[in-house]
């Protein structure tokens, strides 16, 4: 009986001891607390099946407060469901494929998300910076792959011709080619 709670006792506590993570990049974002208007936004968008899969994936994650500096009506106007897939946009390209932890990623020039294009990556100051936003907290390990937490949203830099977003769009502000800029 001994040996039977032994075995149990190692089964169940092995996945802590190893320190592997068991949530996906959805769930832990949820948990954190502090990205709600993400984890609403990647709903709205029908992207949760899409992080929650296989992966790995690196996610440049911006928090509540990082939103907030977005335009709000620009925001507003993207949760529409007619605008659904440039929401889409806007959030595949904080995507990376694969799991690029914050050493590898400050030895690189660029990374490519999802959503096509390209991030600028540029270490300030010992700090990794992608795009114009700041890496706040690094390596954060979740079952498919890693967040990197930034204070900025980050905008895809599309073309006036691009079917994605249409800078005439009058449903968006005609701010930033058709996406605002958090600057």
């Amino acid at each position: 009986m001994k040996k039977i709670l032994s075995l149990l006792s190692f089964l169940f506590l092995a996945p802590l001891l190893t320190g592997a993570p068991k949530m996906d990049i959805v769930d832990t974002a949820i948990e954190a607390g502090n990205f709600s208007t993400l984890v609403a936004a990647v709903m709205k968008a029908d992207l949760v099946e899409s992080l929650k899969g296989d992966g790995p994936f690196t996610v440049f994650a911006p928090t509540d407060e990082a939103f907030k500096k977005f335009w709000p009506e620009t925001l507003k106007n993207l949760l529409k469901p007619e605008n659904k897939d440039k929401l889409q946009l806007l959030l595949t390209y904080h995507v990376v494929s694969g799991k690029v932890k914050l050493k590898k990623a400050m030895k690189l020039d660029s990374a490519q998300p999802t959503s096509g294009g390209s991030l600028k990556l540029a270490v300030k100051s010992s700090v990794l910076h992608v795009n114009h936003a700041k890496v706040i907290k690094a390596d954060i390990k979740t079952s498919n792959g890693i967040i990197h937490v930034i204070d900025a949203v980050l905008v895809p830099n599309v073309s006036k011709k691009s079917a994605a977003v249409d800078p005439q769009d009058p449903d968006l502000d005609n701010k930033s080619d058709g996406l605002a800029s958090s600057k």
